[in-house]
Order: structure tokens, then sequence, then C-alpha cells
């Protein structure tokens, strides 16, 4: 018997096939018309339905090539299920290289929405109404915010084993427990019943391409998990995840300019040096010292500083864990890919 199509948009997409479907947003002053644009592969075979989105903060770039890599993925020919891929869920932030909607608001904070609410309130609802709760699961992909970089890293709520065990299948260096944040797409949608990992890595408006490479491979791995795609061609990740339970950040102690020692992905020891601001003239100098034992997973890039700044993202480990070195880290990240050289397209 063959499997029921799937209906989106008064569009209707048929088992085996593929189509790119726009759903109406708003319209630009200029009378430029702003769609959401949803790819959806309906598979011949049944299975979950999941979704994958980026640029939810405009200036967030690195999701948008994680998805058209994951596009051309060949492993999607067995797919599934049904996967909706939207590549740029804020057209207005991208279109601008900001992180923000037009009126300054931050879309992950306009969740439920509403559909006659605010620019961000109206784009919400349709993305959360339309293709988030019609999904079983999802990925979200961000990046860190501009003169900023993240170690690559799954975000997860506490006590969730349904995205921790998804956390684990994907395969990131670090998975990271944090609370959900009200307005949210990830507290949203948890709320309603559907589970999303949050994959954060690289810089915004910056490609980095173990980033790249590790969030293909890591979603792949998930579709694997759960049955949507056969395990031939995607191997499981080699080395486990670090599941840090807290984080916080290391703040610049003075303003001046800023000269760091350790790089994200980086184990240190507590009271260890991790960088060190200088007076433009050189006369004064004041070590950051990292407060605790743990995993730098996100650092300023930026080496101009002001005093309170937030200069390392510091996740704190387990002693077992800390006794780990960087190596670890270094070879999940260079052999995260799945691809060969010639296959990145």
């Amino acid at each position: 018997m063959a499997r029921a199509p799937f209906e989106i948009a008064g569009k209707t997409i048929l088992a085996g096939t593929s189509q790119t479907v726009h759903l109406p947003v708003s319209i630009l002053p200029d009378h430029t018309p702003v769609t959401l644009s949803v790819q959806v592969h309906h598979g011949k075979r049944a299975g979950p339905t999941m979704f994958v989105s980026a640029a939810v903060h405009g200036d967030e770039v690195i999701g948008v090539e994680i998805v058209r890599r994951l596009l051309r993925a060949p492993q999607l020919s067995a797919l599934r299920g049904t996967l909706l891929v939207v590549p740029i869920v804020n057209a207005f932030g991208f279109l601008n290289r900001s992180r923000y909607l037009p009126d300054r608001r931050d879309l992950n904070r306009c969740f439920p929405g509403h559909p006659s609410g605010s620019l961000g309130a109206r784009l919400a609802h349709i993305f959360l109404q339309d293709v988030v709760l019609r999904c079983d699961t999802g990925i979200d992909l961000h990046s860190a915010a501009i003169h900023r970089t993240n170690l690559p890293q799954i975000r997860i709520s506490p006590g969730d084993s349904a995205t921790r065990a998804m956390a684990m299948a994907f395969g990131a260096p670090v998975v990271l427990q944090s609370s959900l944040r009200a307005g949210s797409l990830r507290a949203e949608a948890a709320e309603r019943g559907t589970s999303v990992l949050l994959y954060e890595a690289g810089e915004g408006l910056r490609f980095d391409e173990l980033a790249v490479r590790a969030g293909v491979a890591g979603i792949l791995r998930v579709m694997r998990s759960l049955g949507m795609l056969p395990a031939k061609g995607i191997a499981k990740a080699k080395v486990a995840p670090y599941v840090c339970k807290s984080s916080s950040w290391v703040r610049a102690p003075a303003g001046g300019v800023l000269r760091t020692f350790r790089a994200e992905g980086e184990t240190v020891e507590k009271g260890e040096t991790l960088a060190c601001v200088s007076d433009p003239f050189g006369e004064v100098e004041t070590d950051i010292i990292s407060p605790s034992s743990g995993i730098l997973i996100g650092r300023a890039i930026l080496p101009v500083v002001n005093e309170g700044d937030a200069v390392f993202h510091l996740a704190q480990l387990s002693p077992e864990a800390a006794e780990d070195t960087v190596e670890g880290l270094a070879l999940q990240l260079e052999t995260d890919p799945l691809f060969d050289e010639d296959e990145i397209i």
C-alpha cells in the first residue's frame, strides 16, 4: 500500500518525492514579498517526521551551509519518514547580516508567536505551526554571535532522556545541559511534545569547515539512530561526547588589548592563566585566571575588550573527564566528516 502524501500550505508531496514550499510571511516596505521556504523530502516508507532549521538568528550563517550540504547527501535517497528543511528562518536578519528582526526583536524569544502580533510573533507562529509542530523531533542550527566562536556542541534540557539519546548519537565534542528559556523555540516545542536539539558551532557571519562537517555528520547520525536512514555509509562517532551539567562565562577584569593563550576545545585547570589584558602602552597587564577546571566551549575573538566583557565560556567537567586530554576532541573533529574532500560541493 502506497504511503499517504504529505500536505503543507495547500501543497501535496507524494511519497518518494521532494518539493520546496514557500509560506507567505510578510511584504517589505518596497513591496518585496518575504516567505518561509521549506524543502520537504517525503520518503517512500513510513518513519518519523523531523525538521532541520538554520538562521533563526540571521547572522548565524554556518547553519545555512550545513543545510546545503545535508540536502546533497546521497544517504537521503533512502529516507524513511519525512524531513522538513528550512535553511533560513529569519530572512530579514539574513539579508541584513543581523541577528535580529527589523524591529530589533530576537526571533528566538518570540515563540509561540501570534498570527496578528508583531513581525517576530507572526514569523514565530508560522514556523511553529506549519513546520515544528508537524514533526516528532528537530535540530535547530546556531553559531556564536559575531566576534565570538563556539566549539561544536549540543544543548539539551536537564532530565530530557529523548534529547540526550539524540545528542549522544549526534557525536559533537560536548553535550551541555542548558535550561529552557521562555519564548525560545526549544522551550515552546518541548512544551508541545516536539524534542529539539540545538547545535552550536563556529562564529557569526563566518564559515568554519570542521564545524560544518561535524554538523552534517551529526544530523545524519541522528537520522540513522531514529531509523530514518540506513546504517550503511554513516559511521558512529569515534569519541564519546563530554557531558557537561553547567557552564559560566569568564569575564575580563580590565579593559584593553586581549591576548589569549587558550582556545576552544582545550581543557584547563583551576588557577590557570587563560589570557592577558594589557593597556595600549603595555605598562599594565592583567591576567585572566580560570576560576575552575573545565573545558573551553567558546571564546571571544575580538582582541579589544571592556572591563566585564565575556571572554571565555567554560563548561564544568566531572573530575574523571577533566583528566582527559584535548587530543580526544581534536580526533573527534578531524574524523567527524562523512565525506571525502572531493565530495564536498
